[in-house]
């Protein structure tokens, strides 16, 4: 048959993107479980290739060993903590929604009674209203104060949807992970596949510095937020447990999942663990209220000042390459577009268009493809320093 011509190729790659969204629309349902489970095959893809190079089992034995351990940890750990979490999760979900008003109400009178006071120094005396008038620090207190009932709701969203959601995130778990055995399974062939087709002539060298580009950051985000999110999870566990803040492995539970929220998800698991610390009954060290909420504050400042000079730049490091802001931005949009999944994947995917984006755009201004393969200006004559050696060479001869 006659090669299509490039109308023709125009009009069936239209048709195929046509159908393909449809496609994404009807079945926007099915996404979710299997995103899920690509990223599940992809994180223990190399595992996987580790066990399957040392025992005599096939691929298929081996995703299905891995797959059976996963299970075996996620159950254990479901038994030995998992339904505690779950039910200081509920008691949550329950507390912030409460706690909020009682805060607020305690922020307006903390200011009103700053308001009405005065700053001695020496002989002089400073009055505070003058100055919230002069600065407008009443207006400037209020937008502190929704700022800080946006970030104290969106908690609260979070942990009622988790709590909520609990059920029906385990039907949706054992459904990605029967996705995620036969993706796991027949990855090698998926990667053969992406190779040929990135495999056009001129552009091998491109295609493979672009795939491996795509896998370092990938590999970075998803495995290193996991092992972020665990590590996470348990110090604040431990921590609030040790300061006697109630619900300590729920805020724990909140802590670890929060951290696939990249700088969003940490200030509201800290934001939880203040509102919860300054509104329960008692605490162990008799402390106002107040002074113990700071307590916490504190604690958990220093917990993420460890994690992001410590334990971010040697887990994750810089594959990313994105300023917080760009981060921030992409995981409003992600919420807005794809809710909780779309903010954890923002960062990455943002990342990822970085890349391609910069390529497109580098090939479009007749550059070298990559911006560390600047082509050097040739020299047209010798340099001083061998021109020098040639001279003394003569004269010795």
């Amino acid at each position: 048959s006659p090669p299509w011509g490039t109308p023709t190729k125009a009009i069936v790659a239209s048709i195929a993107i046509i159908l393909a969204a449809i496609l994404v629309w009807r079945f926007s349902n099915l996404i979710p479980p299997i995103v899920i489970a690509i990223i599940l095959a992809y994180i223990l893809n190399p595992l996987i290739n580790f066990v399957d190079r040392r025992t005599l089992l096939d691929r298929g034995g081996t995703v299905l060993l891995i797959y059976l351990i996963l299970l075996l940890i996620v159950g254990g750990g479901m038994v030995a903590v998992g339904f505690l979490a779950v039910d200081q999760a509920n008691q949550l979900a329950q507390v912030l929604p409460e706690l909020w008003p009682r805060a607020l109400k305690t922020t307006q009178d903390v200011v009103q009674s700053w308001m009405g006071s005065a700053i001695l120094i020496g002989p002089y005396k400073i009055e505070i209203r003058p100055l919230f008038e002069l600065f407008d620090l009443s207006s400037l207190m209020q937008q502190a104060v929704g700022l800080i009932q946006s970030t104290f709701s969106l908690s609260g969203i979070f942990v009622a949807q988790f709590a909520q959601a609990t059920i029906s995130a385990l039907g949706l778990f054992f459904l990605a992970i029967v996705l995620s055995i036969y993706i796991a399974r027949d990855m090698p062939r998926f990667t053969e596949l992406v190779s040929e087709l990135a495999q056009q002539p001129g552009y091998r060298a491109d295609a493979e510095r672009i795939m491996a580009d795509f896998a370092r950051i990938w590999d970075a985000y998803l495995r290193g937020q996991v092992i972020l999110g665990l590590v996470i999870g348990v110090v604040v566990s431990v921590a609030l447990l040790i300061l006697g803040v109630s619900n300590a492995l729920g805020l724990g539970v909140l802590s670890g999942i929060m951290e696939f929220l990249p700088v969003v998800g940490p200030i509201i698991g800290a934001g939880a663990a203040v509102l919860v610390a300054l509104f329960q009954d008692s605490n162990r060290f008799g402390l106002d209220p107040l002074y113990f909420g700071l307590l916490v504050l504190g604690v958990m400042f220093l917990i993420q000042q460890v994690e992001n000079n410590l334990l971010v730049p040697r887990i994750v490091g810089s594959a990313l390459n994105l300023h917080p802001l760009e981060v921030m931005i992409s995981v409003l949009m992600g919420a807005s577009l794809a809710g909780i999944l779309g903010a954890i994947l923002a960062a990455p995917v943002l990342a990822t268009i970085k890349l391609l984006g910069a390529y497109a755009w580098r090939k479009m201004l007749d550059l070298p493809p990559f911006a560390d393969e600047e082509e050097r200006p040739t020299q047209t004559e010798e340099s001083p320093p061998s021109k020098a050696r040639r001279k003394r060479r003569r004269r010795k001869g």
